[in-house]
């Protein structure tokens, strides 16, 4: 038997090599093709390979591929998070940051320096690593289970609300090199990611295991902005799905409002929760970004997008003609994952009008509202109401809705009972209801509980969301959604 493992693995090691040696000169040219020469053009044979490598065209793709692959690697050298921010705040494209914002950027250095120097043994390049031999570590794990933990561990980042968390991982992803297997996505996103290649992989003994595999090969270094877990499902599936990705080599960049102690607090079955915290914080260098300053709300006002009063919805309509300008309105139907769909009720020229009952008081989910703004770069959005225990599941959906649009740099124009404070000032945590004082008046203070929504996820989150409404509505995130929405035509 220990002949037979032997000779196995010899087996396998001879043909990683080889695999190796082949798919990793092959997709190289395959890439200078593609890129240099400007067309795709995939060759089917190792005659086919040496008949084009002797083109003069392709001659002159290799030298300025290779005067590339210089200026490339110079640039990673010289760059990273820091430097980056450095030069942004001397051009004035961003506010000098506080002392706890400089911290987390020399963390954020410190993890794109690690990253640079084992960038081989981490497997990062898309370029050099085999996918040959890619599908036979597969096969053979088949037959003999084996890990392979990244060298580097990854970053949780967690902070209050406007701190810069996401700006900073967007620096930090943005100066990595573009043919590293790298992916930045939403949490929220993500997950929907994952239940639909659950769905797809029904049927399969360990589909997670599959899934894992699929999301590994695609990106070794998995960014994820706002990890915030409040649905069982996700919860329930995390730990294992984490440890398939780890032990594929994933190394996580991640931010989030909570520390990795406080995710999922109170949440059902919590237990079977709680070995996925300590596999978060084994393979993962967690640090808080203590500041007290919100830089959100910093922006300068802007007026004309949120209106405050109610039975404006004539006014409102007013408003969304004036935006979609000449084109007419139209219900329209959006797809959304697997297969679902989600109708708009009134639709044109990028903008999508909804009364809030529609959008917030139906079984809705991230998902629908990912379709929407993949759909749409602007949403009207038609009495948005004071929440209180009354209409706290629609409170969540407003909460996942806002951060779903600012993920997508959407613009909203709306009415509202109140300012954004006013919308969520019923929505208190456990510890805000214990600090309540009690009212003289017994009947004042049976009002004031049947209007208290006390609920620790929902008034953790609210701050969140004033946050984003108050810079969505700012004058320099208006001007920025203008720009974008004007480049993308």
């Amino acid at each position: 038997m220990r002949a037979l493992v032997r000779s196995v693995r010899h087996f396998r090691s001879a043909l990683r090599q080889q695999a190796c040696t082949y798919s990793s000169n092959f997709t190289r040219r395959k890439q200078l093709i593609h890129f240099n020469s400007g067309f795709a053009y995939e060759l089917k044979s190792n005659a086919e390979i040496h008949r084009f490598r002797d083109h003069p065209t392709f001659m002159v793709s290799r030298a300025l591929s290779v005067d590339a692959v210089k200026v490339t690697n110079g640039d990673v050298n010289r760059g990273g998070p820091l430097v980056e921010y450095e030069r942004k705040i001397a051009a004035g494209e961003l506010v000098d940051g506080d002392a706890c914002q400089l911290g987390t950027l020399r963390e954020l250095q410190r993890l794109f320096d690690e990253l640079v120097e084992s960038a081989d043994a981490c497997r990062l390049d898309r370029y050099t690593a085999s996918e040959k031999a890619g599908r036979s570590r597969w096969l053979w794990s088949r037959f003999i289970p084996q890990s392979s933990y990244s060298p580097v561990k990854g970053l949780y980042l967690y902070g209050g609300v406007g701190t810069g968390k996401t700006m900073l991982m967007d620096l930090f992803f943005d100066q990595l090199p573009y043919s590293w297997r790298k992916k930045r996505i939403h949490f929220h996103d993500f997950m929907l990611n994952v239940h639909s290649r659950l769905q797809k992989h029904k049927g399969v003994a360990d589909p997670l295991e599959v899934v894992a595999g699929e999301i590994s090969d695609e990106a070794i270094l998995l960014c994820l902005d706002e990890f915030m877990v409040t649905d069982v499902a996700d919860a329930l599936i995390l730990n294992r799905l984490f440890g398939h990705l780890f032990s594929n080599g994933v190394i996580l960049v991640s931010t989030s409002n909570r520390a990795p102690d406080k995710l999922y607090e109170g949440g059902l079955q919590r237990e079977l929760f709680l070995p996925f915290i300590c596999t978060l914080k084994e393979r993962c260098v967690v640090h808080e970004i203590a500041s007290s300053v919100d830089y959100r709300k910093l922006t300068s006002s802007e007026q004309g997008f949120y209106f405050i009063g109610k039975d404006l919805s004539v006014f409102l309509k007013q408003k969304f003609q004036q935006l979609i300008g000449q084109d007419k309105a139209c219900p329209q139907e959006v797809e959304v994952v697997m297969g679902r769909t989600l109708q708009v009720p009134l639709g044109a020229n990028g903008c999508a009008y909804f009364p809030f009952e529609e959008l917030c008081d139906r079984p809705l989910g991230a998902a629908d509202y990912f379709g929407l703004f993949k759909n749409f770069h602007t949403l009207v959005l038609d009495g948005v109401p004071i929440f209180g225990l009354n209409n706290r599941t629609a409170a969540y959906r407003f909460v996942t809705l806002v951060d779903v649009m600012y993920e997508n740099k959407g613009r909203l124009l709306c009415t509202a009972e109140g300012c954004p404070v006013e919308l969520f000032e019923r929505i208190v945590t456990i510890a805000d209801a214990q600090q309540i004082a009690p009212r003289t008046s017994s009947r004042s203070r049976k009002n004031d509980d049947s209007d208290l929504c006390v609920d620790n996820e929902l008034g953790f989150a609210k701050d969140r969301t004033i946050s984003r409404l108050t810079e969505m509505n700012s004058k320099e995130y208006l001007e920025h959604h203008a720009a974008m929405v004007a480049e993308k035509q």
